[in-house]
């Protein structure tokens, strides 16, 4: 039998509220570290390797994320088959749609494998086993669910109630899906075993999702095609029709294909596997030490037992607690029970209600130039750090209601004012006056910082009009 290609297709379109506050709606928890160097986002595409007959990755997210991802793939040197960024989050369904829809093209024969951007997987050799196990099934028409073997009664997840096996496969068919369980429920299933936990993961030929979808949801299949067939490129993206998509039925996959389908099946997978639902999830599967206490960044303890304690940005000392987490960053601290880790999302709502900006951005801000950071701020003033690398160029912009100071402390900076251009290198200074027209470049093999000092009477960062931008951005 000749070799089948997996297209693994990797989602990144969680928001990560219980993870707050390192999680934030522009850096959600698949764009950052929690265990490693690399983000989630990075694992997720690095644990391919080594599987047999697999492409470079599609990757999905939404349209706010693209340069972040794109940054990311570059830095584990990986070019993705392409980059597709969804305008509005319609669930699970319609997004395996597009992609299927998008590999057909390039190959009659194609088989995804769906995996979020946002799990971990401790066991990689036991991982790629499963897939192999699956694709058995996908050959012979099934579409396949990846269960997570149950290791307590967890509420938090939906089940999957196994069949009878497959012949000559490591797949069941699957009896039914059941919806995050109360506790007994729960205790039941891991007693009963023949349960796994419903992990998101799918793989299945694209010809066969799609000819299931259209038969349960055709109003799905048909916004999805529209939304491909009027697609754009930008730059390196591949940009869905707005309109289209966004009149999309949100859906899961479980619902609008597995639930009523008489092809579904699942692989029972023993894989160390976490979808780090809250911190209290990153706590229970980390490194922790002989006191039971996960800890990270500059921090100091005593007489504290089984918590999780982060720093991020200063020193944290901790005294005579238990079963708690703290979690630090430069604008906020979380300090909660363990117990109460699921109730993190209240913060984040009380946070959009009262129109702050910690559930959104962090004091650095990245940006596809960059970056820049919150220094100070006053009545009629702010200042920022700003680090532009090299090559890289703001748009072509002017402000309405602020002036500008630029002070270049490491490297040089070309300036566009009005109709001069200009360098100014290290210890230099220059003034962009309100409503003059600029840009700031950085032409040089190192990266440029500078302190910029805003002053006037309106100084958000919609206070701009851009005449031009290598990078797509509208105003």
């Amino acid at each position: 039998m000749p070799k089948t290609l997996i297209y693994p297709v990797i989602l990144s379109g969680g928001s990560g509220t219980r993870l707050w506050p390192l999680s934030r709606a522009s850096l959600p928890k698949q764009l950052l570290p929690f265990r490693s160097d690399y983000s989630m986002l990075q694992e997720t595409v690095q644990r391919l390797s080594g599987m047999e007959s697999v492409s470079d990755p599609l990757i999905i997210c939404h349209q706010d994320h693209r340069f972040v991802i794109a940054e990311q793939m570059r830095q584990i040197e990986i070019s993705p088959l392409a980059i597709m960024l969804e305008p509005v989050g319609r669930n699970t369904a319609p997004a395996a749609a597009v992609a299927a829809l998008h590999m057909l093209r390039q190959d009659a024969d194609a088989v995804i494998l769906l995996l979020p951007a946002d799990h971990l997987i401790n066991d990689v050799v036991a991982f790629h086993q499963a897939v192999s196990e699956g694709l058995q099934a996908v050959r012979e028409g099934w579409l396949v669910s990846f269960g997570i073997v149950p290791t307590a009664p967890e509420t938090g997840y939906g089940y999957i109630q196994q069949g009878e096996s497959l012949q000559g496969m490591g797949a069941c068919r699957i009896t039914r899906f059941v919806e995050k369980p109360s506790r007994e429920k729960a205790e039941e299933f891991l007693a009963a075993s023949g349960y796994s936990w419903n992990s998101g993961m799918f793989l299945f030929s694209c010809r066969q999702y799609l000819e299931e979808l259209g038969k349960f949801c055709p109003e799905i299949l048909s916004a999805c095609e529209k939304a491909l067939a009027t697609r754009h490129q930008d730059l390196d993206f591949c940009r869905l029709d707005d309109e289209a998509f966004a009149a999309c039925p949100s859906d899961s996959i479980d619902y609008a294909v597995m639930e009523r389908t008489t092809r579904a099946a699942v692989v029972p997978a023993n894989i160390g596997w976490s979808d780090i639902g809250a911190w209290s999830a990153l706590w229970e599967i980390g490194e922790k030490d002989a006191q039971g206490n996960l800890l990270r960044g500059d921090v100091w303890l005593d007489d504290v037992a089984n918590s999780l304690v982060r720093a991020e940005s200063r020193m944290v000392a901790v005294i005579g607690l238990k079963d708690v987490i703290v979690v630090e960053t430069a604008d906020a601290v979380l300090v909660t029970h363990k117990h109460c880790a699921q109730e993190v999302k209240k913060v984040v709502e009380h946070l959009k209600q009262a129109g702050r900006s910690e559930h959104e951005f962090h004091t650095r801000v990245l940006r596809p130039w960059g970056w820049y950071e919150g220094v100070d701020a006053g009545e009629r003033f702010q200042v920022k750090r700003i680090s532009v690398k090299p090559g890289a160029a703001l748009s072509m912009q002017m402000h309405h209601h602020r002036a500008e100071h630029w002070i270049v402390v490491r490297g040089t900076a070309r300036v566009t004012r009005e109709d001069e251009t200009f360098l100014i290198g290290e210890n230099q200074s220059t003034y962009i006056p309100l409503g003059a027209k600029h840009r700031l470049e950085n032409p040089g093999k190192v990266p440029l910082e500078m302190i910029e000092v805003q002053s006037g009477s309106y100084l958000g960062e919609d206070d701009i009009v851009r005449f031009e931008d290598r990078y797509g951005r509208s105003e």
